[in-house]
């Protein structure tokens, strides 16, 4: 980075002892030293690396390569600029010790010991500058630096022309501070120190010393002549050095900030300096520095808080990325992420002042990005002053009725100047028109009626939003509104006119017809009310309609007597000289009744409306019942009520139950106590006058409770009856208890029914019962008796509790249920009582205490207090929890959780609890909160809580109770969780002490995981859950399943037949190994005949149904003869069924039956070769985890997203689809010319019409080939991937375009194909879109079924000539013969010059398994796979590049080969060369080194016709000088005599069935390569069709829109969407994804890998389709394999479909933003250019066509784009067009 005028000076960190040079004149090296110590952090973005147990110190950018380098503790990284692994250098430990100088031999050190290499430096300090190449130091200068007011330096950095320092501020250096030194003055500081201490012997102009000479050496600052400081600018010998100025240079602080600060990164980018700052608490914040003031715009969190940032804070050379480096990772965080804010305002409020809206392109992007940003209005910038998002400023109309069609006026101020042949439109949702722009006004027409939606029903205009589009671009939108007035007086039943007049919209109310209307007015001869925003109308507004204002009499009502109803109207006059009669509406309940009525005018527009006089009698539970009114003109014309207008009817009988509550209701009512026949409360005129009863009965008392009460009184009593007074003041001084006066409570009193009083004090004893005594009128007694009891406190359990309170403490005694305020006590601290109080004892819940100690306990009853002075409570130390564990469990619970701390046992009852966030149906079943503490009885044991109960809040709490082992230890059952709860948090309840899990394990959560299940469809037995599994003696039990060991140990499994036991040996995620009893044991209970499979684990009980065990044949007791006697009567019998059988049998059946044989054929035989499958599946097993534990450190050997999108978009092709042409002589000067073209070809590509037109085009003419249709869309895709949206948008239109055209012939041959353009452009993206989704989550078991395939190949010998292979899946790959082969090892010897690990210094041995039948190059294959096997395979070196040496002893070194001198002929045939050939023993050490020269012509030819020999057969007519050469076996191929021979129909059908039949021992090796493999089988699958992870939101969107195309279409067939969905994902994405993993990996694919997955590949085709798969003797052997897997597949297929369709519908802007994300991953394609060329080309072949189509269009004529087409023509290829 240059700073000066001089390119050789330059700003450095210094990391070494500098390499100086001559100091150039006028120019400044500086050398920045700084003491920074990498602190820890964690951090999180969209790239990482991190090594597990690596503490991370350093880390470095290579300029220009961008390759990092990581220093960690003991090891050395090499990282892609994606942080991808390429290398790893292992560097320690090493013997060493800080007490000794560095030494050879250790004996020089005896403390030496094995030290870790942190791969770190240690820096100083300062501010210095130097010339480079200066080793003695002469020209060393140093100044310090000071940030004004602020402490000491902790992190800097250099950006262009400044030099960037965070210094610690605040107390103790909390706080941090940011300066900016600009280094011209840096330079002018040094400078003067290097002068003054040249000439002037340090000293300033005021004799203050202010330069000297540092480090303790002895040159002083001297008196030299003034021109020294020229004369020497590197100085020399006799110049002071090194020289350190004593005037710091300070600068003000341009921020300040909360935390410290750890690392200081900057960037100067569009002119703006941009500083990133890593703090010690793991954020990174972002800073504007304009002018001297910087501003903090964006704060992230890239680690856990409280880990720090590296100093090592990097920008990549593109500036594009910033590398953060922490203790535990390395991380990628974009610089800024522009394509994450969706629209302008997001964008703007930002204030990312890298970011602005490009407005045209409608994205937020970098500057440099936005075409246009140079043109005014283009790009909006933030920091800009009044800058704003474009907006409709105004709309004229505002609104427009839905039944016209109109013009509407836009106001869009700072609206972009386009280009003449640019357009804008409008879109009224997906209606388009035209606009014509004037200035800032824009005009559209509104849709005709038949193009705006429909009128939601209850509302009276809908909504859409109207866009000011610019091609695919929305600039500006607002929402505007087509208004219905029809519907508006809907709206409201009870006003129908001023809710038309009243409303928004330009509606008017025609009150003759009773109709809203839009327009002028209503119809001739008809009166008009106007709308309220029609001023230049009087009668206008709801004021002017036809209205009901109120009733003209009272609103109360009795029932049953007969009653006039008046009400209040207004504006009639509307209806003058029109006959109508009134009626009136009552509403009520169950009934409307109409009454007719009649209108009195009175003065002026106002009236009355009297209606019938009418008896009411509705059914009515409560006292008063409100009856809305209104009135009609006629029956159905109804006027408008100005309020909610309600007549009260009342009933005196309700709520009025005896004659005291009768007469002490409202008096208005008129409600008397009537005796006449039942006595009743009812209306006065209902009641004669003789049986109205004055004075009112006796008091009744039906209950009194408590029945008993303490000795001293001031209990609370009850009271409740009848008749008990109308007011207080007649119970005042009524009531006596056992002769004792009661006193009542006013404020408890209930009229008539109901008195509370408080007892007086009596002797302990006495009882008798209540009376109430009301004046004028005879006592009531109680039949209950009250009676005075003294209550005994006797002691209490437990005796002691934690401090924090909780406890459950029972206080026993006697008389204890006395009164009903009781109340306890423990230490003064309230113990809140648990209900039921006994009468000998009482539970309560201690409350916290504020120190441990004694308590003494008091019960309050009353006005009564008790001690228990017998026995104190006694708080203890809260008890403590120190580990946890296990954390994880099943949903079903009941793992055991061993929980350790100190002081447990005082917990009386300990609860392990999880608080779930409940689904709605799960809330639904206990939508009321529950006591966590049930009610219990006296005297039963309290019952443990209910395992679920529903808090508060949707919250759902379940728990188990622990048991108390020891002070030390509590043993707990993890609580069981219903599906579809989501845990939020799981703690331990110690009585009133709750510590979450995490804090009592040290940090790790408890996590929750599915419950296992079995194998879908496959129980124990294959026949079926109901049918027995056969089980031989001595076999091993395996049990599949799904997510086995996510919750649960081995050790913790206990599997049972019937009583007996069987021995859990391994548990792996989808497979149990259990060794059974060796004898049959007993069922575990009577109920079956058969012992029942049964696996628990924890909770979850798995019952796999019956085993049988298959008993050792053994010698019957029948006699021989009635044996055989039996037997030969059974065969005739069975015979003879037989036949019959055979003649009834249709033979149609004839399929069924043999597919059913096939099954059991096939079932036998996997059952014969289970053991040997269970075998391989266990050392594959050990194989894949070795793999799992290095692809941590390697990862997998992912292609990068440019060749995964090349090799996607134009496979076949090599790795360089695209090569730009070569240039002839003369072009050179036409490559700006042409370049020019095809960038105005690219932009017209964004025109979608030119899109459509262009690709209708070329699929129209018949030269046009489907290899050309790929092509180009591939030539699209590529273009267009930087707006995946905008192609997306194409996609869409095309595909709908695609289904028209298939609906009409045959819908299920849709997409079935790749026959055009938009099925090659769906292909591509998927590819796109999926890439993601392939890294994530369906990469890893991809890969991992990729390895354990190539694994199992390699155990087996593989023919290197004819390609067969022992183990495959692929019969005709099948290598009959039997080979006896032996398995090697061989130390393959590596270190420098020998291949192997980047950067190791000594020779190292490497294992390397190999067969003694692997000829030379497969020996050469296997070595190099497992030398680099973390390396990828485009990276290794070239199998045909290295000779294999095996060194021998004493014989030397001795290198084989395929083919030399020794090999053996016979015959004309040539047997390769292979280890067994050599000799070559189990262990020998062999080398790789660089092939010389080839050994002969074969040999040379085997290594260009045969890279491996698993790839293809070395060769197939491999005959030289007559000379054949063979392997394992020699090919022999039928002679075309013998071939004429066979011509009989009977020879024919012999060699049928004897290529269709394959013998037993060879299918045998075949199913046990797939039992092998199956469970990799299984999770790839699984992984493709699971949706337990999120579905990728592009198969959502894309299943969504197939959904729409099928309802568009009115498709109904469910087999028509599943063949589209099949054909659009699974067949043209997945299946290719699992044939080709060349694709997606940097790896080999061998002939027989490649077989392999083609039947993997063919399965996985087989399940997708809906047709039942049935199989028959016939069948290839390819599809027998997986005839029984194929069914549960299908299950697989169809659940994932209905799943996702059942998933939450992708969002258009969800979508969007995702392909926005995506579009920036091939931006900057290096091929892009030649694509749009090869484009041209095609265009160029079909230029007539193209312009024809172009001109025809009258949209593209308005939009000249053939005149843009010529254009580019004329640019590209120098076409004279008519321009």
């Amino acid at each position: 980075m240059c700073h000066t005028t001089q390119d050789r000076s330059a700003l450095h960190p210094c990391v070494a002892a500098p390499v100086m040079a001559p100091w150039p004149p006028l120019g400044l090296h500086l050398l920045l030293l700084l003491l920074l110590s990498p602190p820890p952090l964690s951090s999180t973005w969209v790239h990482r690396f991190s090594a597990p147990n690596t503490t991370f110190n350093h880390l470095a950018l290579e300029p220009g390569q961008g390759t990092l380098y990581v220093g960690a503790v003991n090891r050395l990284f090499q990282l892609s600029p994606e942080l991808q692994l390429e290398a790893v250098a292992v560097t320690g430990p090493v013997i060493d010790s800080p007490d000794c100088v560095p030494f050879r031999d250790p004996a020089e050190c005896p403390q030496a010991r094995l030290t870790d290499n942190a791969n770190q430096l240690l820096l100083v300090s300062y501010v210095a500058r130097v010339c480079l190449g200066d080793t003695n130091l002469y020209s060393y200068v140093e100044v310090p630096l000071t940030c004004q007011g602020q402490g000491l330096i902790q992190a800097a950095s250099l950006a262009p022309g400044t030099l960037l320092g965070a210094f610690a501020a605040g107390p103790r250096g909390a706080q941090a501070a940011l300066c900016t030194f600009p280094l011209a003055q840096l330079d002018r500081s040094m400078e003067q120190a290097r002068r003054l201490c040249y000439t002037a012997g340090g000293q300033g102009p005021s004799g203050t010393e202010e330069a000297t000479v540092e480090y303790g050496v002895t040159s002083r600052c001297v008196t030299l002549p003034p021109d020294s400081p020229e004369s020497y600018p590197c100085g020399d010998e006799h110049t002071p050095s090194p020289i350190a100025g004593c005037q710091p240079l300070e600068a003000q602080p341009v921020l300040q900030l909360g935390q410290p600060i750890s690392a200081v990164a900057a960037l100067q980018a569009d002119g703006h300096m941009i500083a990133f700052l890593g703090d010690t608490q793991g954020q990174l914040h972002k800073v504007f520095l304009n002018g001297s003031q910087g501003q903090v715009y964006h704060s992230q969190q890239v680690g856990p808080p409280g880990s720090a940032i590296s100093p090592d804070l990097l920008v990549d050379s593109s500036g594009g990325h910033l590398y953060v480096l922490t203790a535990q990772q390395v991380d990628r965080v974009p610089v800024a992420a522009c394509l994450q804010f969706p629209d302008c305002t997001s964008c703007l409020q930002a204030r990312d002042p890298l970011c602005g809206w490009c407005v045209l392109q409608g994205r937020c992007t970098w500057k440099g990005q936005c075409e246009r940003a140079a043109q005014p209005t283009q790009w909006l910038w933030s920091y800009v002053q009044h800058s704003r998002c474009l907006h409709i400023q105004s709309l004229l109309p505002a609104h427009h009725p839905r039944q016209e069609q109109g013009q509407v006026t836009l106001s869009v101020p700072h609206l972009p100047t386009l280009a003449m042949d640019e357009y804008f439109h409008c879109a009224f949702g997906d209606y388009e028109s035209l606009a014509h722009v004037e200035g800032p006004h824009v005009a559209c027409v509104t849709p005709p009626q038949d193009q705006v939606p429909l009128t939601p029903p209850g509302t009276d205009h809908v909504t859409l939003p109207l866009a000011l589009m610019f091609e695919d671009v929305a600039v500006a939108v607002a929402n505007f509104s087509f208004y219905d007035c029809s519907a508006v007086q809907a709206l409201e039943a009870d006003a129908p006119c001023r809710t038309c007049v009243g409303s928004l919209w330009r509606c008017h109310w025609c009150p003759q017809s009773s109709h809203c209307v839009y327009g002028e007015h209503c119809p001739e001869g008809e009166r008009t009310i106007y709308s309220a925003q029609e001023v230049d109308f009087q009668v206008r507004g709801p004021g002017a309609c036809p209205q009901v204002e109120g009733l003209a009499g009272p609103r109360l009502v009795p029932v049953g007597w007969e009653s006039h109803l008046a009400l209040h109207v207004r504006n009639l006059q509307h209806f003058r000289g029109l006959p109508a009669s009134y009626h009136c509406w009552l509403q009520l309940p169950g009934e409307l009744q109409m009454l007719p009525a009649s209108l009195e005018e009175t003065a002026g527009d106002m009236g009355v409306i009297q209606c019938q006089a009418q008896q009411f009698h509705p059914s009515m539970s409560q006292r008063e019942l409100p009856v809305p009114i209104y009135v009609t003109r006629g029956e159905t014309q109804r006027l408008d009520n100005t309020q909610t207008l309600h007549v009260i009817l009342y009933d005196c009988a309700v709520g009025h139950p005896d004659c005291s509550h009768c007469q002490a209701a409202n008096g208005s009512l008129g409600c008397l106590w009537c005796r006449d026949g039942q006595p009743a409360c009812r209306y006065g005129p209902l009641c004669p006058p003789e049986a109205v009863e004055l004075l009112c009965p006796m008091p009744s008392i039906d209950e009194i409770e408590p029945l008993t009460g303490p000795p001293e009184g001031g209990l609370a009593l009850t009271i409740v009856g009848s008749n008990l007074g109308r007011a207080f003041a007649d119970v005042q001084d009524a009531v006596s208890v056992a002769g004792r006066p009661c006193s009542p409570d006013p404020s408890l009193y209930r009229t008539s029914a109901r008195i509370v009083c408080v007892t007086s004090p009596a002797p302990n004893g006495t009882t008798g019962p209540v009376q109430v005594a009301i004046k004028s009128r005879p006592p009531g007694l109680s039949t209950q008796h009250f009676t005075y009891l003294d209550p005994v406190l006797l002691s209490l359990s437990p005796r002691w509790g934690p401090q924090a309170g909780g406890t459950q403490l029972t206080i026993h005694g006697q008389h204890l249920q006395i009164g009903g305020n009781i109340s306890a006590f423990v230490g003064g601290q309230p113990c809140p009582i648990q209900e039921p109080v006994c009468p000998e004892a009482i539970v309560c819940r201690t409350m916290p205490q504020a120190a441990p100690g004694e308590a003494v306990v008091l019960v309050v009853f009353g006005h009564a207090q008790r001690t228990l002075l017998a026995s104190t409570f006694h708080y203890t130390a809260n008890p403590q929890l120190v580990a946890a564990e296990p954390s994880v469990s099943f949903r079903g619970g009941g793992r055991l959780i061993r929980v350790r701390g100190t002081g447990l046992d005082v917990v009386q009852r300990p609860l392990l609890s999880v608080w779930l966030e409940a689904e709605a149906e799960l809330q639904a079943l206990g939508t009321q909160p529950q006591d966590p503490n049930p009610m219990r009885s006296c005297g039963v044991p309290a019952a443990d809580p209910q395992a679920c109960i529903q808090l508060g809040g949707g919250v759902l709490q379940c728990s188990t109770v622990c048991s108390v082992n020891s002070s030390a230890l509590l043993l707990c059952r993890s609580p069981a969780v219903p599906d579809g709860a989501r845990p939020q948090r799981v703690f331990f309840a110690l009585d009133n002490v709750h510590v979450d899990f995490t804090s009592a394990s040290g940090g790790q959560a408890f996590l929750y995981q599915p419950n296992p299940r079995p194998a879908p469809l496959a129980p124990l037995s294959r026949e079926g859950p109901t049918r027995p599994y056969r089980l031989k003696p001595g076999h091993v039990l395996d049990v599949e399943g799904e997510g086995l060991n996510l919750g649960i140990s081995k050790e913790e499994v206990r599997v049972h037949i019937g009583n007996g036991e069987c021995l859990v040996k391994t548990l792996t995620l989808t497979h149990l190994y259990c060794q059974p009893p060796p004898r049959a044991p007993q069922p575990a209970n009577g109920s079956s005949a058969l012992p029942q499979f049964v696996v628990q684990m924890g909770n979850v009980r798995l019952a796999l149904g019956p085993v049988q065990y298959e008993a050792e044949p053994t010698l019957s007791a029948f006699p021989v003869e009635a044996q055989v006697g039996l037997g030969m009567g059974a065969a005739v019998l069975i015979a003879a069924v037989f036949l019959l059988t055979l003649m009834y049998r249709h033979k149609s059946k004839q399929a069924l039956r043999d597919y059913q044989k096939v099954l059991v054929q096939l079932e036998n035989l996997e059952t014969g070769v289970g053991d040997q499958c269970r075998k391989e599946f266990t050392d594959l097993m050990t194989e894949m985890t070795d793999l799992s534990s290095d692809l941590e450190a390697s990862g997998i050997p992912f292609l990068d997203y440019c060749t995964y999108a090349e090799r996607a978009f134009f496979p076949g092709r090599g790795g360089c689809p695209l090569q730009p042409e070569l240039q002839g002589p003369g072009e050179e000067g036409r490559r700006a010319t042409v370049r020019q073209g095809l960038t105005q070809l690219s932009h017209l590509l964004n025109s979608k019409l030119f899109l459509l037109t262009l690709i209708h085009t070329l699929e129209e003419q018949p030269s046009f080939s489907q290899r050309d249709r790929c092509h180009v869309a591939s030539l699209l895709s590529l273009a267009l991937h930087g707006k995946l949206e905008y192609l997306t948008n194409i996609m869409r239109t095309l595909l709908g375009d695609l289904a028209a055209h298939y609906v009409h012939k045959n819908p299920k041959l849709m997409l079935r194909r790749t026959e055009t353009m938009v099925e090659k452009l769906l292909t591509n993206w998927l590819s796109i879109c999926l890439y993601a989704f392939l890294r994530e989550v369906a990469g890893e078991p991809l890969y991992m079924l990729f390895r354990a395939i190539q694994y199992q190949v390699d155990k087996g010998p593989v023919d290197a000539v004819t390609g067969k292979a022992k183990r495959t899946l692929n019969d005709s790959r099948l290598l009959r013969e039997d080979v006896e082969f032996r398995p090697l090892t061989l130390m393959v010897l590596v270190g420098p010059g020998a291949g192997g690990a980047a950067g190791s210094s000594e020779v190292q041995r490497v294992p390397a398994r190999v067969l003694d039948t692997d000829t030379i190059t497969q020996v050469k294959e296997k070595v190099l796979d497992q030398v680099y096997k973390g390396t990828p395979f485009s990276q290794r070196p070239s199998v045909h590049a290295l000779d294999l040496e095996w060194r021998s002893g004493l014989a030397g070194h001795l290198t084989l080969s395929d083919e030399d001198l020794t090999s053996v002929t016979q015959n004309h045939w040539k047997k390769l060369n292979t280890l067994q050939h050599y000799k070559v023993p189990d262990g020998a050490t062999v080398g790789l080194i660089p092939q010389l020269h080839n050994s002969s012509a074969i040999s040379q030819s085997l290594a260009q016709s045969c890279p491996s020999g698993d790839n293809i057969p070395m060769l197939e007519d491999g005959e030289e000088g007559g000379v054949r050469l063979w392997h394992l076996v020699k090919a022999t191929e039928e002679p075309e005599v013998a071939k004429a021979r066979r011509s009989s129909l009977r020879e024919r059908e012999r060699e049928r069935v004897r290529a269709k039949a394959i013998p037993e021992i060879y299918l045998t090796r075949l199913l046990s390569m797939k039992g092998t493999l199956q469970k990799f089988v299984d999770d790839t699958f699984q992984a493709i069709l699971s949706v337990n992870r999120p579905v990728p939101i592009a198969i959502k969107y894309l299943f969504d829109f197939l959904d729409e195309l099928a309802e568009k279409h009115g498709i109904e067939d469910p087999e028509t969407l599943h063949i589209w969905k099949t054909n659009s994902l699974l067949l043209r994405f997945w299946v290719n994804a699992l044939k080709n993993p060349q694709l997606i990996f940097d790896v080999r694919v061998s002939d027989n890998v490649d077989a392999i997955l083609a039947v993997i590949a063919q399965t996985f085709i087989d399940s997708c389709t809906i047709s039942e798969h049935k199989v028959g003797r016939d069948s290839p052997v390819n599809k027998l394999l997986y005839a029984r897997e194929i069914p549960r597949y299908k299950q697989m297929v169809e659940k994932y479909y209905a799943d996702i369709r059942q998933s939450s519908p992708a969002s258009y802007q969800e979508m969007n933003s995702a392909l926005a994300e995506l579009s920036g991953n091939y931006t900057s394609a290096p091929h892009c250019l030649e694509a749009l060329q090869e484009l041209y080309n095609h265009i160029h072949r079909y230029y007539d066509q193209i312009i024809s189509a172009l001109e025809e269009d009258p949209v593209g004529q308005k939009m000249q784009l053939a005149c843009r087409l010529q254009q580019i023509a004329a640019l590209v290829e120098n076409k004279v067009t008519d321009l």
